[in-house]
This record gives C-alpha cells, structure tokens and sequence, in this order.
C-alpha cells in the first residue's frame, strides 16, 4: 500500500502519479486533494505522514516544489521525507536513509522524472549496516 497525496500545485501531476501506479499494478489510496482548488499542503502532508507510520507503508508528496511537503512531512515522528529531483536522490533516499516518503515538485519535475523516480523509491531497500546506525541518530532527534 502507498499513500499518495498532494496540493492545488500537485493535484496534475498527482492524477499522473496515480495513472502510473495503475500501470504497475502497485496498490494506493489517495488522500487528496481532489481538484485544482487552492489547499493548505501541511494538511495533506499530515495526513499521508501519518498514514505512512501507522501502517509501516511508503508515501508519495507532491506539492508545487515538494518542498513545503517534504518539511511538514518531517515534522510528524518517524518520518523521514526525501525531497527528490532524480533517479540518483531517489534511489539514495532509500538505499541509506531509509526514507518512507518521497516528495518532489508537480510545477518542477518532468512526468518521465517523476515516474522514474516513484519507481526506484518503490523497488529500493534499505541497506542497513553503517546506515542503520545514521537512521538511528536521526530517530533520536524526534526526542528533542
């Protein structure tokens, strides 16, 4: 299961997202937004963030930049949301950060880009080992 959701600047290239998911046969549930109306993105971020820890799945955040998702994401614990712009940060986001969200940009990012870059984060693992201990360091962080 991933949990997709975006903004009024993400709503086009989330529909895009969602086809390509079809395509691969991956399972989803979108959580917003449904339309182009202007939204608040820390709403939908929350919302798949949580659904992300609550159900140990991965998610997928698109707003105009991906940057205002990718920080109100972080802000939920035991997120970690990669803001990715290629095939290398997506692969590396999970390879060694473990992230379980991935969020770029619908007005920045290519739909060729972006389908890629799904892709990746959703057939990446982690690989553990000196990484693990990284993880770690960050999961300590939400104690503060």
């Amino acid at each position: 299961m991933i949990f997709i959701g975006a903004d009024h600047g993400g709503y086009d290239m989330k529909e895009a997202v969602i086809g390509f998911l079809k395509e691969i046969g991956e399972e989803f549930q979108d959580l917003g937004t449904y339309s182009n109306e202007s939204c608040d993105y820390p709403d939908i971020a929350k919302l798949v963030a949580e659904n992300v820890v609550k159900n140990k799945v991965r998610g997928i955040l698109i707003c105009g930049s991906g940057i205002g998702m990718s920080i109100a994401a972080n802000k939920v614990n035991g997120i970690r949301c990669a803001l990715c712009h290629d095939a290398y940060s997506a692969e590396y986001s999970r390879r060694h950060n473990n992230a379980n969200i991935i969020a770029f940009g619908g007005r920045t990012t290519g739909l060729e880009i972006a389908k890629q870059m799904v892709e990746i984060f959703l057939n990446t693992e982690f690989e553990g080992g000196r990484h693990q201990r990284r993880v770690d360091k960050i999961n300590k962080l939400e104690e503060l």
